[in-house]
C-alpha cells in the first residue's frame, strides 16, 4: 500500500492512503500541540486493534455476542534496551464461553496480520528518488533464481519473462502497481490482490499452482482490463475526455440515430440486430455512451471482425459495456494465446450458467484419475483437513466442453461454493478450478458461503449468475449434489500438440462454437504494448440480460448526472424538476447515486452513501416541501444503514418536522432540551435546513468539472495514461 505524507503545521503530519487520512502530532512536551496521537501511538494500537478484530471474526462466524468481550494490550519495555519491548495481550471472557471457543479466541488473536508482520521482521529500504511517481515495479518482482525459466501449460513463454516483460509495460504508461495481498492457505494453491498506486479503483486479482503463476496471472489480468477499459466501466470520464478527438479507441465511429431514434444503419449486422433487437424496441438513443455523456456526437461504436467471414461489424460501447461486464477479455504473450483464455472463460461460464440453472448433476472425477494430479490432491486434502470436504466434478457434459468443477461445502454453515475452470486441457482446467476457489479467500470467508435450495425461480432469477460470475457468490440447488449424474465422465483432452499448441487449442474452441451456429466477433488490442484480444459471441457470452439495454441501461446516468454534480446550484425550477423525473424514473430508492450518475465518491464522505431516497428527501427540503420530507425521514429512519452521525442528524430532522407540522406545537418550547439531547451544532444545522440558510446539509459543492472528487479524479488520471498512449501509437495528440 503507498502512504503518501505531507507536511503541516509545527509538528503535524498527515498520511493518505486510499480513502484515508491520518494525522499524527507530538507531545506538547516534546514541543508538539498534542492535537493527535503520535506516529509510534498508531503502531502501538495497531496491534491491539488488529488483535480484536481477528476475534471479532471469530465470534461473528459462531454468533458468539462480543458485549462482554474485553481486550487490552500492555507495551512493557526493556530497560536495557527499549526497543526490545513486549506486546501483552489480555482478553477477558464471559463465564458463558465453552472452552473450545476460549482456545479458539486465544488462537484467533495468534493470527493477526500486525503481530505476524512484527515477528517477521519487515524490511526496510530508504532511498532517494527523482520523482514519488516514478515507477515502482521492482514492488512486483518474486526473489529467485534470476535465470530460471518456468514454463507452464498455456504459457508460450517463461513465467519469470512474462512477469518482467508486463511489469514493464505497466511502468511505461505510468502505472505503480503495488501487492496489496498474498494468500497460500493450502498447498499449491496462491492467489494475490494487486491495484493500481495511484487509483486503487483500477485492481485484479491472480491466481495459480505457484507464486510466480499467481503474480502473472494479477498483471495479464491487469493489462487485458487496462486494454478493454474495465476499470471505468460505468464511469464519467470527464469532459476533455468527452470532447477529445477520440474517447475509447483512436479506430472508434459515431453513428447518428436515424429517424424516429432508429438505430444507425452501420451498427451490428443481422444476426446481432436479431439477438439485441428481436422485439424492435431497442432505439438508437439507448446506446448512448455512458462514459462520455456526448449524445451530440452520436453512438460510439467499436469495431470487430466477424470471424466467421472477416468483416468487420461495429458494435456500440454502450451496448458491451451493458451486457458483457468482464467476460471475453484477456492478455497474453501472443494472440493464440489470449484467443485460448478468452474463450476458455466464455465456455466456463457459459456451461456454468446451463449447469446451475438447468440443476444439473455432475459425474465425480474417479480417483485413480484425480491420483494423476498429485499437486492438486495435496491442495484439496488441505481444505478436508481443515473441515471442509471438497467434491471434484467433471462439468464438460459428457465431453462437449473443456470445463471442471471443484465444489466445497462447509458443514459449520452449510453453505456451498461450487467453483469452476476451464481450459483445453483437463490438469489446467481442474488446477483453476480449485486456485479459483480460493482466490483471495481465508478460511474465515468460506464462513459466508450460500446455503443450497431447491426453490428453482432462485437458481434462474437473472442476478444469481451475476453473483456467479462476480465471485461465484450465488445459490446453488441441491439436485447439483445427486450421486445421480446427468452425464457419464469424460476424461476428455481438447489440448494441442508441440510449439503450436495454442494455436491449436485456439482453432478448436473457435470449432466448437461454429458448431453450435454461434458467431463469433473479436477485437485486437495492442497500442498499450501487449497483445490483448476481447470476444464478444452474442447470445452466448452476455452475463446481464438483453432486455437491460432498454430497461436498466448504464446510460440512464445521463438523465440525472449534470443536475445531481450541480446539485447546489441549481435553482428551485430545476430542483423540481430533477426530483420529478426521480420519482417519474421509478428507479429503486435504495439505488446509491454513485451508481446511478457513474461517479466515484469517497465512500467515507455523505456523497459516497448518498441514495436516490436521500436526496429525494434533501430536495424536497431544500424545497420547503415538508410533508414530502417527512414521508421519505421516516422511511429513511426505517431502513437506514447509512452512519450514526448522519442517523441522528435524520432522527433530530424528523422531530423538527413534527414540530412544524404540528399547528399546535411551538419550536421554541422544545429547543433547549433538543439542543441538549442532539448538541448544538447537529441542531443548528437542521433548523438551517429547515429554513433554507442551510441547503443539502453534508454534501459538499461540486460540478461537472468535478471539484473535490479526488478519488474519481485518479480515476480518471488513471485512465488519460491509456488515452495517451493510444493517442501517440495512432499518431494523434491526447
Amino acid at each position: 500500500m503507498e502512504i503518501k505524507v505531507n507536511f503541516l503545521d509545527n509538528l503535524r503530519l498527515e498520511a493518505k492512503f486510499d480513502d484515508f487520512t491520518v494525522v499524527a502530532d507530538q507531545p506538547i512536551r516534546y514541543k508538539g500541540d498534542g492535537s493527535a496521537p503520535g506516529p509510534f501511538d498508531y503502531f502501538l494500537a495497531s496491534s491491539a486493534l488488529c488483535a480484536a478484530y481477528f476475534v471479532k471474526l471469530y465470534c461473528d462466524t459462531r454468533d458468539i455476542p462480543t458485549d462482554n468481550i474485553r481486550l487490552s494490550q500492555n507495551n512493557i519495555v526493556d530497560p536495557e534496551n527499549r526497543y526490545n519491548q513486549v506486546f501483552k495481550i489480555q482478553v477477558e471472557l464471559p463465564a458463558d464461553i465453552s472452552e473450545k471457543d476460549r482456545q479458539g479466541i486465544l488462537r484467533s488473536i495468534d493470527r493477526c496480520t500486525v503481530k505476524k508482520v512484527v515477528q517477521a521482521g519487515p524490511e526496510f529500504v530508504i532511498e532517494e528518488v527523482a520523482s514519488l511517481d516514478d515507477d515502482a515495479q521492482a514492488l512486483l518482482m518474486l526473489s529467485g533464481d534470476p535465470q530460471a525459466s518456468t514454463f507452464i501449460a498455456g504459457k508460450d513463454l517463461p513465467l519469470e519473462q512474462t512477469i518482467a516483460t508486463m511489469s514493464a509495460i505497466l511502468a511505461n504508461l505510468g502505472m505503480k502497481i503495488e501487492i496489496a495481498s498474498w494468500r497460500n492457505i493450502v498447498p499449491n494453491v496462491w492467489s494475490l490482490h494487486t491495484r493500481d498506486a495511484h487509483s486503487p479503483l483500477c485492481f485484479t486479482n491472480g491466481k495459480g499452482a505457484t507464486k510466480e503463476a499467481a503474480l502473472s496471472s494479477a498483471l495479464g489480468e491487469f493489462i487485458e482490463r487496462l486494454n478493454c477499459n474495465f476499470f471505468y466501466n460505468d464511469q464519467f470520464w470527464g469532459e476533455d475526455i468527452a470532447h477529445a478527438a477520440f474517447v475509447h479507441y483512436p479506430n472508434e465511429r459515431w453513428f447518428k440515430p436515424g429517424r424516429n431514434d432508429a438505430l444507425p444503419a452501420e451498427i451490428l449486422d443481422q444476426h446481432c440486430r436479431e439477438i439485441y433487437n428481436a422485439d424492435g424496441e431497442l432505439r438508437g438513443s439507448h446506446l448512448y455512451d455512458t462514459n462520455s455523456g456526448n449524445i451530440e456526437r452520436g453512438i460510439c461504436s467499436l469495431p470487430y471482425v466477424r470471424q466467421s467471414d472477416g468483416e468487420v461489424v461495429y458494435f456500440p460501447s454502450n451496448l458491451i459495456e451493458n451486457l458483457y461486464l468482464s467476460n471475453g477479455m484477456s492478455a497474453g504473450n501472443t494472440l493464440a494465446e489470449a484467443q485460448v483464455q478468452c474463450l476458455s472463460e466464455i465456455f466456463e461460464r457459459a456451461v456454468k450458467r446451463e449447469i446451475l440453472e438447468g440443476e444439473l448433476a455432475l459425474p465425480d472425477v474417479p480417483h485413480e484419475v484425480l491420483a494423476k494430479y498429485p499437486g492438486i490432491v495435496a491442495g484439496i486434502q488441505g481444505l478436508e483437513e481443515q473441515g471442509f470436504p471438497v467434491l471434484v466434478k467433471d462439468a464438460s457434459l459428457g465431453g462437449e466442453f473443456p470445463v471442471m468443477c471443484v465444489t466445497l461445502m462447509n458443514p459449520r454453515t452449510g453453505g456451498v461454493f461450487a467453483s469452476f475452470g476451464a481450459h483445453p486441457s483437463f490438469e489446467v482446467a481442474l488446477e483453476r478450478s480449485l486456485t479459483e476457489l480460493l482466490q483471495g479467500r481465508s478460511f474465515e470467508g468460506l464462513n459466508d458461503l450460500p446455503q443450497p435450495t431447491f426453490e428453482s425461480h432462485a437458481l434462474t432469477e437473472p442476478n444469481n449468475f451475476v453473483e456467479h460470475f462476480i465471485d461465484s457468490s450465488g445459490v446453488v440447488s441441491w439436485r447439483f449434489f445427486s450421486a445421480k449424474a446427468d452425464f457419464d465422465f469424460v476424461e476428455w483432452d481438447f489440448s494441442g500438440q508441440g510449439e503450436n499448441s495454442n494455436e491449436e487449442e485456439a482453432a478448436t474452441l473457435f470449432g466448437i462454437l461454429e458448431a453450435m451456429g454461434k458467431e463469433v466477433y473479436m477485437a485486437v488490442y495492442q497500442d498499450l504494448g501487449a497483445t490483448a484480444c476481447r470476444i464478444l459471441v452474442p447470445g452466448y457470452s452476455e452475463i446481464y440480460l438483453v432486455d437491460d439495454l432498454i430497461w436498466d441501461n448504464t446510460n440512464k446516468a445521463l438523465f440525472f448526472r449534470e443536475d445531481i454534480l450541480n446539485l447546489h446550484s441549481l435553482d428551485d425550477k430545476n430542483l423540481h424538476a430533477l426530483v420529478e423525473r426521480l420519482e417519474e424514473s421509478e428507479l429503486d430508492d435504495y439505488t446509491d447515486i454513485s451508481t446511478l450518475i457513474g461517479i466515484e465518491f469517497d465512500d467515507n464522505t455523505v456523497w459516497g452513501q448518498l441514495t436516490i431516497l436521500e436526496l429525494k428527501l434533501l430536495i424536497h427540503l431544500a424545497l420547503q416541501h415538508y410533508d414530502e420530507c417527512k414521508e421519505l425521514v421516516e422511511t429513511f429512519l426505517q431502513f437506514n444503514d447509512n452512519t450514526v452521525e448522519r442517523g441522528l442528524f435524520y432522527q433530530a430532522l424528523n422531530v423538527a418536522l413534527e414540530v412544524q407540522l404540528d399547528d399546535e406545537l411551538e419550536f421554541t418550547d422544545y429547543q433547549v432540551n433538543l439542543r441538549r439531547m442532539f448538541g448544538v451544532q447537529r441542531m443548528e444545522a437542521v433548523m438551517g435546513s429547515m429554513d433554507g440558510s442551510v441547503r443539502f446539509f453534508g454534501l459538499t459543492p461540486t460540478s461537472m468539472k468535478l471539484e473535490g472528487l479526488d478519488r474519481h479524479q485518479r480515476l480518471i488520471d488513471s485512465y488519460k495514461k491509456l488515452h495517451k498512449a493510444r493517442a501517440a501509437a495512432a499518431g494523434l495528440s491526447s
